[in-house]
């Protein structure tokens, strides 16, 4: 808290103090105020003119605390709480009932507030509920994701240093376009600076049978194979740490984030793909993901499927779903895998044992 602070913003903060430290006596109050202990009792005073109550509890184990009343009081979230919420909202929270945690940390706030009967309820829920983590989802960091998100909105350049798959590890600088949220995960698409020094992992395992995840498919990397800058998408999971520059940037205009990120998937990986498929185009799109590349009809009854994939087999489990015959004209590796796959599908359908 600076020492010029107004009043007001000294009210705000200790009602955050106790919300977030249910308990906090009136010296820690003081302390984290940078006032006099005396100085901090009127400031709680003041919060319970406003009509926020505010409970004092005498005793070794006394302090304040936040009371419940008939309406909810203003809550204090800090930018990774807030962030966290709507992480939660989108992909679901597994750690929900762990204070440690922005989200857990946030929610006991809420809780603390609410009238009793229905705090009960909903602790009762937080208690027992036990929801199946989604394997293929990979949550970021809040308070990375926090800086990110906000310098997206300042047009600020940031420095990234990034970790692969592969373990790989490099910095670049980046100016961030948009945070997106596709299938469970969280990437920035951005415009690199030093694009040449990231290098995907795919390029360099030579795994070419093993997704990142079996649900995502391709995973991020440079839509371009030349060196300079380029546009990237890099997953914000693999974000070791996140500096915000002094320069600024103007985003491309209009721009459709995700639309972009789904585009930006579908190109650049090691084996090139090309299918016929005896579909109309509105068909085939109605049953494939954007990201596995671009489709384009040849005629009013058939569509040419033209991409690219890191993983063959994961592209040939997606041709699967197409609901009208197909034939893969380019792509040695995704022929092969095709064949495995439908091996596996026939063998499953015997009614015979094998």
């Amino acid at each position: 808290m600076k020492a010029d602070a107004s009043p007001t913003a000294r009210a705000l903060l200790a009602l955050e103090l106790v919300q977030g430290s249910p308990g906090i006596t009136a010296d820690r109050l003081a302390d984290k105020l940078g006032v006099s202990e005396r100085a901090a009792r009127r400031y709680v005073g003041i919060l319970r003119e406003a009509g926020i109550p505010i409970e004092s509890v005498r005793g070794p184990y006394g302090g304040y605390r936040l009371g419940r009343g008939l309406r909810l009081p203003p809550l204090m979230f800090s930018p990774a709480e807030a962030l966290g919420l709507v992480m939660a909202v989108l992909d679901g929270h597994h750690e929900a009932s762990d204070p440690s945690d922005p989200v857990g940390s946030a929610l006991g706030k809420i809780l603390r507030a609410l009238p009793e009967p229905v705090a009960a309820q909903a602790e009762a829920v937080r208690r027992t509920t036990a929801p199946a983590p989604d394997r293929a989802a990979a949550r970021p960091d809040p308070g990375t994701t926090t800086a990110l998100v906000q310098a997206c909105s300042n047009h600020r350049r940031v420095r990234l240093g990034y970790r692969s798959e592969a373990g790989s590890e490099w910095v670049t600088e980046v100016d961030p376009w948009a945070v997106v949220v596709r299938h469970g995960r969280w990437y920035l698409l951005c415009w690199s600076h030093t694009a040449s020094s990231a290098k995907p992992a795919s390029r360099t395992s030579g795994n070419a049978a093993k997704p990142a995840s079996r649900t995502s498919g391709n995973a991020a990397k440079p839509a371009s194979r030349t060196s300079g800058g380029a546009r990237r998408a890099y997953r914000i999971d693999r974000v070791r740490d996140v500096e915000v520059l002094d320069d600024t940037f103007s985003p491309p205009a209009d721009l459709d984030a995700v639309a972009v990120l789904e585009d930006h998937l579908a190109v650049g990986w090691e084996y090139d793909v090309e299918v016929v498929i005896d579909a109309p185009v509105h068909t085939v799109a109605r049953c494939l993901p954007r990201a596995v590349g671009l489709l384009e009809p040849l005629d009013a009854d058939t569509t040419r499927l033209v991409g690219s994939t890191s993983n063959p087999v994961w592209y040939a489990e997606q041709l699967a779903a197409i609901p009208a015959s197909y034939r893969i004209v380019r792509c040695p590796e995704l022929q092969e895998a095709a064949r495995v796959l439908g091996q596996r599908l026939l063998a499953a359908g015997r009614t015979d044992p094998a």
